[in-house]
């Protein structure tokens, strides 16, 4: 076997292990916890399905990428809950080291390109990443809404907290943001958020 296809096979199964790194989110009909591929995957279909609603127009395959790609780097550096405020002092440090050691399993060409690719997602500049970033805050969100806010009642979230996050959103999507606005203040008035 070449080189080029041995590193590009290694990285493949590298990311198998996206796969046990669990979320604070919980399945839509099912008490597991949801993992990172299965977020990742769902937020692909989500944006090709949504893509209509992107405030500006989007390379749909970019975004998909994207959003495939994202949270990669959590198999050395852990997923942190969106709301985890102590975590996120971290969370950028232990993602550039996860960054260069996973990408660095591929060949350099392909290294260049998805570090790129997760560097402009991180950014949230690009009509992409934008949009990228909508779908990250609407697929938990409607996780959420599925099980009755279940896990922001676990966690105690508050609608704050959730307005916050969410204003990514509308970065990528006012559409979409309307809609994440009508699940908060369901969830608030429910007592489901603080």
């Amino acid at each position: 076997m070449d080189e080029r296809l041995k590193k590009q096979l290694d990285f493949a199964l590298e990311i198998d292990k996206e796969k046990n790194i669990l979320r604070q989110t919980h399945l839509s009909g099912h008490g597991r916890n949801e993992n990172d591929a299965e977020h990742a995957w769902h937020m692909a279909i989500m944006a090709y399905l949504l893509r209509e609603y992107s405030n500006e127009p989007v390379d749909i395959t970019r975004v998909m990428l994207m959003c495939l790609i994202h949270d990669v780097v959590e198999i050395d550096a852990g997923d942190t809950y969106a709301y985890d405020e102590e975590g996120k002092k971290t969370q950028k440090a232990r993602e550039e080291a996860a960054k260069e050691r996973i990408y660095s399993l591929l060949p350099e060409d392909q290294k260049e390109e998805l570090a790129a690719i997760f560097d402009e997602f991180e950014e949230s500049k690009t009509p992409e990443s934008k949009f990228a970033h909508a779908m990250d805050n609407l697929q938990p969100l409607m996780l959420n809404n599925s099980n009755d806010g279940g896990d922001w009642r676990e966690h105690g979230v508050s609608a704050k907290q959730v307005y916050g996050r969410q204003s990514r959103t509308k970065e990528g999507s006012e559409k979409l943001y309307e809609v994440t606005d009508q699940i908060i203040k369901k969830h608030r008035e429910k007592g489901n958020l603080k």
